[in-house]
């Protein structure tokens, strides 16, 4: 009877296990929607002030800035599930005030700025406290689930691979809804995609409601824990903590910056449909980030963190030197997907599809980064996804200067600011990444803890 008692438990904990995975998938999936909206969304309102296509993901990834530190502090507070229902809610709020700049403050105007892009700028400003929330939540709950170490990485790269699919579609549906960019192009255009969104997170909190979630963390007598040490003590945690900042800027600026230079019809030679092209493109870059993670889903077991990230910088430096180097006038024929049109074929420039194909390197980074600089940090984990998530500000910071460097220098010498980034990412894997600081007791019994009242 014990022992048939002791299966049953065991089973009831698998599925428990199982369906937490299964919400954390789902969870990473809605990070990368919010997202990226910001780079599509751009295109309209760079139409109408030159300088601003990044500042809707800066905003976004401001917020990191100022919500990372208390995110990771909800997580002990509040646990898991609670912290992932409350950023569900403000994303909703956030999408909301992106949908009301389509039309409230139309026509008026402050500082120099319409009133309606201000309102703009505070939707993404809100749905980038929501995506930091959920990005707290899912990351480390997936390397506990997984168990650390391989098995860990295993599972934030399966999660990646939703997060890399919803990539994929948000730009791509995007572009068919903007189309060209005229005059008359406005957010009215992409209303239904905003709908959607916030359709999307109505159903997510219902499922996450229902949905009973580990809570490792969180503490249950009413008290904090304060410890001798802190993740900044761990030299490996630390230089993570700047390629986390460096991969995010990657990430983000190699596909935003690539929407913009094809958009650019008098760059990139595409027709009036470029905008739609130039969404497509990027949308493939998004799917190959899809397939690099689901690659990295089954190796992983097999193939360090480590490994897999020194390998992908040194690819994706190629890469991006070969972009870089190749004329403009050097073509290559690429599916293009528009709902409107369909399937068809275009020539871009090759440099186009050299960035595209960096989608794979950039796909196995952020796991292998995050499973890196938390192992062997045991209870100060849940610190550092704090910390890490703060870091995340680096995509909308380095996308920025990208931009900028890309209307002083061009689009294509812009990105030697990317193989910058790559290199530090490849110091990280060879040499950064190593744990120095074995002699700090990172177990919860291993030292006296000071307990002070919330």
């Amino acid at each position: 009877m014990a022992t048939l008692a002791m299966n049953e438990k065991s089973t009831s904990a698998g599925k428990s296990r199982v369906i937490a995975i299964i919400a954390m998938f789902f969870l990473f999936a809605m990070i990368s929607f919010v997202t990226n909206l910001a780079a599509p969304l751009g295109t309209i309102w760079k139409n109408t002030y030159s300088w601003s296509g990044m500042l809707g993901n800066l905003m976004n990834f401001a917020a990191y800035l100022f919500m990372g530190i208390p995110a990771g502090n909800l997580l002990v507070k509040i646990g898991y599930k609670r912290t992932a229902l409350l950023a569900m809610a403000v994303g909703f709020v956030g999408l909301v005030f992106q949908w009301l700049s389509s039309f409230v403050g139309v026509g008026a105007e402050m500082f120099g700025l319409g009133v309606n892009f201000y309102i703009y700028l505070l939707g993404a400003f809100v749905c980038g406290f929501s995506v930091c929330m959920l990005n707290t939540v899912v990351n480390p709950m997936l390397n506990l689930l997984g168990g650390g170490g391989k098995k860990g990485n295993q599972l934030v790269q399966a999660g990646g691979s939703l997060n890399s699919l919803s990539g994929t579609l948000t730009p791509l549906l995007a572009g068919s809804l903007i189309g060209a960019i005229t005059a008359n192009t406005s957010m009215t255009d992409v209303n239904p995609l905003l709908f959607i969104a916030m359709g999307v997170f109505v159903f997510a909190f219902l499922v996450i409601s229902a949905v009973q979630i580990p809570e490792p963390n969180m503490r249950k007598d009413g008290q904090k824990v304060k410890y001798s040490h802190s993740p900044w003590n761990f030299r490996h945690c630390v230089l993570g903590v700047v390629g986390i900042f460096l991969y995010v800027g990657i990430e983000v600026g190699i596909p935003g910056v690539l929407i913009f230079f094809l958009s650019d019809t008098a760059v990139s030679g595409l027709g009036e449909n470029a905008v739609a092209v130039a969404g497509s493109i990027a949308a493939m870059y998004w799917l190959l980030m899809l397939v690099g993670r689901l690659f990295s889903t089954v190796i992983s077991g097999a193939v360090s963190s480590r490994v897999q990230l020194i390998t992908v910088a040194v690819v994706g430096i190629c890469l991006v030197v070969a972009a870089i180097l190749t004329p403009a006038s050097v073509r290559v024929s690429m599916p293009v997907l528009d709902i409107n049109i369909g399937i068809f074929t275009t020539e871009v420039p090759i440099s186009a599809m050299f960035l595209v194909l960096c989608g794979l390197c950039t796909s196995v980074m952020w796991g292998g980064i995050f499973n890196l600089a938390v192992e062997g940090l045991g209870k100060y984990v849940p610190q550092a996804s704090g910390i890490f998530m703060m870091m995340v500000v680096g995509g909308g910071i380095m996308p920025v200067i990208q931009n900028w460097l890309a209307d002083t220098c061009g689009y294509m010498m812009s990105y030697w600011l990317v193989v910058a980034m790559l290199g530090y990412l490849l110091f990280y894997g060879l040499i950064g990444s190593k744990n120095v600081n074995k002699d700090i007791p990172v177990d919860e019994e291993s030292e006296q803890e000071v307990m002070d009242a919330l």
